[in-house]
Order: structure tokens, then C-alpha cells, then sequence
């Protein structure tokens, strides 16, 4: 099968692509601290990792030869290089982290689209790996298609996985930061990035109602710093590389399962 990653493809390649009309999946992702145990890079190593597991699910399913069965046929999806930098302020005091404030990440996602646009791509969806970009995307999609007359789609991939995470998990409900499920996917994927003599360390506040930090009813800004002195949210004592497997499977399965939504795939 050949590569489903953009910076793998020769440009002959990726115009192929454009003409059989293949979805472009867009990661975002961040560059910031992640506790004392992880690198900066996490969120942009994990969600380029989970973008390719599932768009090789994608591209690798099968046509049903039956033609009284409507099935869809392999669709061909190809992975847009990540953006690596994304809204990080709640970091920066550690040290170590890259943000963009809002206009310049609205003007650098525009510009990521107006480049897939102009090589010839109608569908993209943006899949995000970053808390901290969550809100921002929300708000940028509208404009963002009208600007650019793309079929958009966004997601926060693990958020699409929860319920298939949680029995997977010893100490927490979800997602933290540098906790169980991301030191765990990183032993997988890096292992020799993760500093294992510093997991005793590597635990904070659990916040087991995540909406009350992604979410609050009343807000201010609030830097991580002040939440967890050490940075880690969760709990990564339990992390291991065995876990991070099935953690990374759960998150391209469902992510995969949403690039496979006939509605990506309409006319229009």
C-alpha cells in the first residue's frame, strides 16, 4: 500500500490524489510541556501517530464485489503535514513551549487550507490533538469554510475514543495531560523519549469532571502552573507501552470510523 502521508508522496502523487477526490486529513497539535517525564512534542508525535494509523485503515478497505450490496469503495485519504504549534499560553511558564495568539493561528490554519484548497482538495478534516486548541477551532470553523468553500470536518481525537478508552485505563476517566493515556501511547510509540526514572514523579490533580477545567461556568485565564506545580494532570504511574498499543488502536479506530462516514464521501 502506498504512503497515506503527504510529506511521503511526490507532488505527481498528491495531485492523483486531488483528482480521485481523497479526503485530506489536517493534524494540529501543540509544542509544550509535558511534565518531567515526556517531551514537548506529545501532543504533535501522538496525533500525526493516530492520523495515520486510521487514514491506513481507510485507504486499506476492501470494495465489496457484490454490486447489489452498497458498499463504499477503498477511499483515498491522504495525511496533510501537522501543525505542530497551536494556543499554548497555559504552558508557557514552564518553559519549552511555542503558542500562537488567535489571530496569527486563525491566518497560519487559513493558509494550511488555502494551499490543500489549491491543490486541488475539496475535503478536509481537521484532526486535533491539543485541549488548548479546542475552543479556538470551534470558533474559526465557520469563518473558515465560507473563506475557503472547503467541506471542513474537525474533531478532537480522543474525544472520539472515550468510551473505548475507559476500560483500558487504571486511574483515570479520559485524557489528562502527561498522565496515564499519553505517557502510556508515548512508551509505545518513542520509548526511548519517555524518561522512566522520573514516572515516580509523574502525577498531579485528577480533575475527574473535566468540565470544570475545560468548561468552567465561571472563567478567567488560569495557567497550568497553577493547577499542577510539576505539570502532569492524571496519573502516568500506571503507563505502559502494552497499554499505549491498545490505547493508539481505540483512537485510529474511531477516528478511522469517522473518515469513513458516507457523509465525507457526498457529492457537494
Amino acid at each position: 500500500m502506498a504512503s497515506v502521508m503527504w510529506k511521503e508522496l511526490a507532488c505527481a502523487d498528491l495531485n492523483a490524489l486531488a483528482e480521485q477526490e481523497a479526503i485530506v486529513v489536517l493534524p494540529v497539535a501543540s509544542m509544550e510541556q509535558h511534565g518531567p517525564h515526556l517531551p514537548v512534542g506529545v501532543d504533535t508525535v501522538l496525533c500525526e501517530a493516530v492520523c495515520r494509523r486510521a487514514a491506513e485503515r481507510v485507504a486499506a478497505q476492501p470494495a465489496n464485489p457484490d454490486p447489489l450490496v452498497f458498499e463504499m469503495p477503498p477511499r483515498p485519504v491522504v495525511v496533510a503535514p501537522t501543525l505542530w504549534c497551536g494556543m499554548a499560553e497555559h504552558h508557557m511558564s514552564f518553559g519549552g513551549t511555542f503558542t500562537f495568539d488567535i489571530p496569527t493561528y486563525r491566518a497560519v490554519l487559513l493558509a494550511f487550507l488555502r494551499s490543500i484548497l489549491r491543490a486541488g482538495f475539496r475535503r478536509v478534516a481537521i484532526v486535533n490533538g491539543h485541549g488548548g486548541n479546542m475552543s479556538a477551532l470551534n470558533a474559526f470553523l465557520p469563518d473558515l469554510q465560507r473563506e475557503t468553500m472547503l467541506r471542513l470536518y474537525a474533531t478532537t481525537y480522543f474525544m472520539l475514543a472515550v468510551e473505548e478508552m475507559l476500560p483500558l485505563l487504571d486511574r483515570q476517566n479520559g485524557v489528562r495531560h502527561a498522565c496515564e493515556v499519553e505517557t502510556s501511547m508515548m512508551m509505545a510509540l518513542t520509548p526511548d523519549l519517555v524518561k522512566a526514572d522520573r514516572l515516580a514523579e509523574a502525577y498531579g490533580p485528577m480533575f475527574e469532571d473535566t468540565r470544570s477545567v475545560l468548561a468552567p461556568e465561571w472563567q478567567s485565564f488560569q495557567a497550568i502552573m497553577d493547577l499542577s506545580p510539576n505539570g502532569v494532570i492524571g496519573d502516568a504511574r500506571t503507563a505502559s507501552a502494552g497499554k499505549g498499543e491498545l490505547l493508539l488502536a481505540a483512537c485510529a479506530g474511531a477516528l478511522a470510523a469517522k473518515l469513513l462516514d458516507r457523509k465525507l464521501w457526498d457529492v457537494g
